[in-house]
């Protein structure tokens, strides 16, 4: 999977947005299918348009060190998740909890490129994961 940065600098160097959606879904396609049995209701990202599915895992320290898996039945989704997970995944649940990914998307131009449902259900995505960081790390 793509480190945030290098993420950052792909986006830098396209210029056309047709290249950026295409270089979205081959984001998604890199990310690793997620098990079928993880694909449950749980797991499931309410708000999205498309099926989302984002599992978390952490170790048991008192500010735990997360880590995410996700998942989408829609191919540029499926790179949105790829893209949130970058930057969320392997970070500590209070570094997550203060940091919003919505910035992130704003800083390579992608909110204003995507559908109001697209970003809804982006924005749903991020609000799960950083609520569930700030309960972690309380």
């Amino acid at each position: 999977m793509a480190s945030l940065d290098k993420i950052m600098d792909d986006f830098a160097f396209l210029d056309d947005w047709e290249d950026r959606y295409r270089y979205v879904i081959e984001l998604g396609k890199e990310l690793p299918d997620l098990a079928a049995e993880k694909k449950i209701a749980e797991n499931k990202v309410q708000g999205c348009a498309s099926q989302v599915w984002v599992v978390s895992h952490s170790d048991n320290d008192s500010d735990p060190v997360l880590t995410f898996e996700g998942d989408s039945d829609a191919h540029i989704v499926r790179g949105l998740v790829a893209i949130v997970l970058a930057v969320y995944s392997g970070k500590k649940a209070s570094d997550i909890a203060a940091l919003d990914a919505i910035d992130v998307f704003s800083k390579i131009g992608l909110v204003e490129h995507l559908s109001s449902q697209r970003a809804n259900g982006l924005r749903s995505m991020v609000n799960r994961i950083r609520a569930e960081a700030q309960v972690l790390a309380a």
